[in-house]
């Protein structure tokens, strides 16, 4: 019997040539930044955190659990960097709204009451996103050629629409004299989740 051929075995390939975790640390910086934001925003008037950077918030705290003994041993120095950004500079900047306006930090980290009811719709979006990327991934397996290519592109996708949605939420929105309408935040937001969740997912 000959012996298989070393080449025909198909080889996962992380996004972008990256080391393992380091997309996923990005967009957990990405995302905690939002929050950044809003907790140093000057004055009162500062804008809500949309409900839909609360269900995004726990794809950090998944990143940040996410197979730390195996990106330990196979992984350099840039996943590493990229949760002390996100765990660091969270710290620091919750230390110091909390000095500078403890009253403000968790009016701040409250989400909208009108946006409370958007959780089910936020929550499916969330649970798809994610439920998809893995099934399709148990489907074609990590190491299909299609499979590894479309996560890429899920991945550039979710860091351009986070940058969007903060350059919308802090710079668009404000000074819009017609503001888009609650069904359509809800449409935005949860493609927004979705898409994010699904590169998740794929990494899980």
């Amino acid at each position: 019997m000959s012996a298989s051929n070393p080449a025909a075995v198909p080889t996962e390939f992380n996004p972008y040539g990256l080391p393992m975790g380091t997309v996923r640390g990005f967009l957990s910086v990405l995302i905690c930044s939002f929050f950044w934001i809003v907790l140093l925003y000057p004055g009162d008037n500062t804008p809500h955190a949309p409900l839909a950077h609360f269900f995004l918030l726990s794809l950090v705290f998944m990143a940040f659990a996410s197979h730390p003994i195996h990106e330990a041993q196979t992984s350099s120095f840039l996943p590493w960097l990229m949760r002390v950004i996100f765990v660091g500079g969270s710290a620091a900047v919750l230390g110091y709204a909390a000095y500078k306006q403890p009253a403000q930090l968790s009016i701040r980290l409250t989400p909208n009451a009108a946006d409370i009811g958007q959780w089910p719709v936020l929550l499916g979006c969330l649970a798809g996103g994610f439920g998809i990327a893995l099934f399709i991934r148990f489907i074609l397996g990590r190491k299909n050629e299609l499979f590894q290519t479309v996560r890429a592109w899920v991945g550039i996708l979710a860091v351009l629409l986070l940058l969007f949605e903060t350059l919308f939420q802090f710079v668009i929105l404000p000074n819009m004299s017609d503001l888009p309408g609650p069904e359509t935040m809800k449409v935005w937001e949860g493609v927004l989740i979705a898409v994010v969740a699904a590169y998740f997912g794929s990494r899980a």
